[in-house]
């Protein structure tokens, strides 16, 4: 039996795509003159704060945009400050330092024109220990420590929507509820997709709570349940389908392969790094936070749509 023909995708908006590119360079993007640069009296007792959240926002933004030191994102966003006119002055490293643990990293969006379909996956960010290089060369053994990080992106505007990080030992079922919590009450999900390491009663439940679609492929050793809750039936019914056509057919027939996106952007945020740089746990939380509010922006610019080439 030969292999399918690949197929041939053509990008249809390449003029618009390319000027949004573009755009991710400009540097007016991030120094808005009408921005609350300056943090508002709280009139409480103490000193108050003298950089708003967003003006730390931008700056740990940019740290992470460039792969850059604390100490150097001091410099690099006054030189900036300087060629935009503007008499605004830089936080000093101390301070990024310390605001980076407590602050709300704000993660805009767009909400899809319809129901929200929710690809979902995780990876792992090293934050300690040497690079492979030295591991396969010679064979040391040192410390070495991960975070894993969960997203789920909205299939339609590809903007991550949800994020968790943990852990390396918190599994991924376990994070299943917290992200779709993240997801407002009043915005209906269609459907989750997510692979075999959420193929759990746990996550089923949560998902039928949402009232949502569930394409998990069950795990290859996997058996009927014997309750008789909505979820159980539904998986026993998923079991015999793929029993009965095969997975290959199953994940063709409901869309599995969508969830390829989510690997894509996976790929995306380990290309601003694939390693923290922060110690701290709340503080590496933060960081993350920065990356996914860069993509978010940069795809609220423009991303390429696609075609398939008959």
């Amino acid at each position: 039996m030969k292999k399918p023909t690949p197929k041939i995708y053509r990008t249809t908006n390449w003029s618009s795509y390319n000027q949004a590119l573009i755009k991710r360079g400009n540097i007016s993007i991030w120094f808005d003159p009408k921005t609350q640069w300056y943090a508002q009296p709280q009139g409480k007792q103490g000193r108050n704060q003298t950089y708003s959240d967003t003006a730390i926002q931008c700056c740990l933004m940019i740290k992470s945009l460039f792969r850059l030191s604390l100490r150097m994102v001091t410099g690099f966003v006054q030189s900036l400050i300087k060629l935009c006119g503007l008499n605004w002055t830089a936080p000093d490293y101390s301070t990024l330092c310390r605001r980076q643990k407590h602050i709300d990293i704000s993660i805009c969006y767009q909400r899809s024109s319809g129901g929200l379909h929710l690809l979902i996956d995780s990876t792992g960010l090293k934050f300690l220990g040497e690079g492979e290089w030295k591991r396969k060369k010679h064979q040391p053994e040192y410390r070495r420590q991960w975070r894993k990080l969960h997203i789920g992106i909205d299939a339609e505007t590809l903007q991550i929507r949800a994020v968790q990080l943990t852990t390396n030992n918190v599994s991924d079922s376990q994070v299943l509820g917290d992200l779709l919590n993240q997801i407002p009450p009043d915005e209906p999900i269609d459907s989750v997709y997510t692979d075999g390491a959420y193929d759990t009663k746990q996550c089923r439940e949560v998902i039928s709570d949402r009232q949502a679609h569930t394409v998990i492929p069950p795990r290859k050793n996997a058996k009927p349940g014997k309750d008789t809750k909505i979820s159980s039936l539904e998986r026993n019914e998923l079991l015999r389908t793929v029993k009965h056509l095969g997975r290959a057919i199953w994940k063709n027939w409901s869309g599995y392969h969508h969830r390829s996106l989510v690997e894509t952007k996976m790929h995306c945020i380990k290309l601003l790094g694939d390693k923290l740089s922060a110690r701290n746990f709340q503080s590496q939380v933060n960081e993350v936070h920065a990356r996914i509010a860069i993509l978010n922006k940069f795809t609220e610019l423009g991303r390429p749509h696609t075609q398939v080439v008959t």
